[in-house]
């Protein structure tokens, strides 16, 4: 579970970055899931975007796509939304810490 300071960090990270994935008409296919989880991999923080023709919201989109491929939903902002999941073998992204 990401904590606010975490999720406000990787927000400002998704900020540069270009959106790749784009789910359609054709909805969550396979090879959606796997675009994600190769992207995921290689990126740890994906943006991606459910077209107004998409069977599901972007906010259903985000979540079933993150479930699927073991990733966190880090905001759903209108269309757009951008997923998390830190890479274990080599991790690039330095989360700030947690303070208990």
């Amino acid at each position: 579970m990401l904590s606010s300071k975490q999720r406000a960090y990787l927000k400002g990270l998704a900020n540069t970055i270009d959106t790749i994935l784009i789910v359609g008409k054709g909805g969550i296919t396979e090879q959606v899931i796997k675009q994600a989880d190769d992207a995921l991999t290689a990126r740890e923080i994906i943006k991606g975007k459910a077209l107004e023709n998409s069977e599901t919201n972007s906010k259903d989109t985000a979540e079933i796509i993150a479930e699927k491929v073991d990733a966190q939903v880090v905001q759903v902002i209108g269309s757009k939304f951008i997923l998390y999941r830190p890479n274990p073998d080599e991790p690039i992204i330095k989360l700030p810490k947690v303070n208990k």
